[in-house]
């Protein structure tokens, strides 16, 4: 096997420069991303490339975060939070080199496991299988606004714009603290609809504090009253959608595809080139229509695990449960219940 090198992603310069370089480096591989997801949960940046330390130029590499959890266990995932990372290599050769490398690494150190969430690659050694898969959406800017519109979904996301004018919704955008209480009202409302607790404020502290001008938080609103908000990363020439919500009361507003027109607007003014929407879970089809119904190409993103995943057993009775509970607590217990459970989860 060809040497492998560890190093700190954060502190090396090569790896921005392989990420700025990288066809496929993206905002989840960022020294940002990294520093964010180090400073809300304590996850230890790990990355592996074939380049020498005293090479100038590093010419691969795979990210990862070093998750110690004493309730989920202690495991490499490139990356948590992260809908999706691709390994930064120019051939199926480099890949298998570099995760026979965090095998032996995971075998020596006793991990639970390994995981990747590549969109293109597929690894081939044989410790790894498929895991966990997603619907996955991109969306084409390459068109005219006016093109692009008219190959909206004429019910569903033309007429929600249209009525979302109508309502004379205001639109404004930051990321102030400001922002992020208004964004965070309605993240709970939507968490809590879901069944679901949600993120702890710490988390998109740290991503504002860490990206800056990357991330935008956009709100509608009617009469001053925040009715949706979705949360933005734009790098290079990609913006990524990473989380919205609401106040369902006001769906029938359009706030939603509102603010996603803005959002498109706006990326084709900066020259951006596509629109990234994110996984979407398979039992989530409300959400994959959606999604769909921008016009958005639909492609399926696997997770691969080492060693093989065991086969999940799902309670059906537990589920209910915890969701009975999520429903009943106070929005207190509901981010406190978030706070304590994020940080395993990765």
């Amino acid at each position: 096997m060809a040497a492998v090198y560890e190093f700190d992603p954060i502190a090396d310069p090569r790896w921005n420069a392989l990420v700025h370089r990288h066809p496929r480096g993206g905002v989840f591989h960022s020294p940002q991303w990294l520093a964010a997801l180090k400073a809300a949960y304590g996850y230890e940046p790990f990355a592996v490339t074939s380049s020498p330390s005293d090479s100038p130029e590093m010419g691969d590499g795979i990210v990862f975060c070093r998750i110690k959890s004493w309730l989920t266990g202690s495991r490499l995932v490139s990356l948590p939070f992260s809908d999706h990372c691709e390994p930064l290599v120019d051939g199926q050769d480099q890949l298998n080199s570099l995760l026979a490398y965090v095998e032996q690494v995971s075998s020596a150190q006793k991990l639970k496991y390994v995981e990747v969430r590549p969109v293109f690659s597929q690894p081939e050694p044989a410790g790894f299988s498929a895991g966990e898969s997603f619907h996955f959406h991109r969306l084409d800017l390459t068109n005219s606004p006016e093109a692009l519109f008219r190959s909206f979904h004429k019910d569903c996301i033309q007429r929600k714009v249209r009525r979302a004018e109508r309502e004379l919704l205001d639109y404004e955008e930051g990321n102030s603290e400001e922002f992020l209480q208004k964004f965070y009202k309605l993240l709970l409302l939507t968490r809590r609809r879901h069944q679901l607790p949600p993120q702890p404020i710490s988390w998109f502290r740290s991503l504002i504090a860490n990206l800056g001008d990357i991330l935008k938080i956009r709100i509608a609103a009617k009469d001053g009253r925040p009715v949706a908000s979705i949360l933005t990363l734009s790098y290079k020439k990609i913006v990524v959608y990473k989380y919205g919500c609401s106040d369902a009361s006001a769906n029938n507003m359009g706030g939603t595809p509102f603010l996603f027109w803005k959002t498109i607007q706006e990326a084709k003014e900066q020259g951006m080139v596509e629109l990234d929407m994110g996984r979407s879970d398979s039992d989530n089809p409300g959400l994959i229509a959606f999604k769909e119904h921008w016009g958005a190409q639909p492609s399926t993103l696997v997770y691969w695990r080492y060693p093989k995943p065991a086969a999940q057993r799902h309670s059906s009775w537990k589920t209910r449960l915890a969701r009975q509970l999520v429903s009943a607590v106070p929005d207190s217990s509901l981010v406190a219940a978030g706070k304590l459970l994020y940080r395993h989860i990765g």
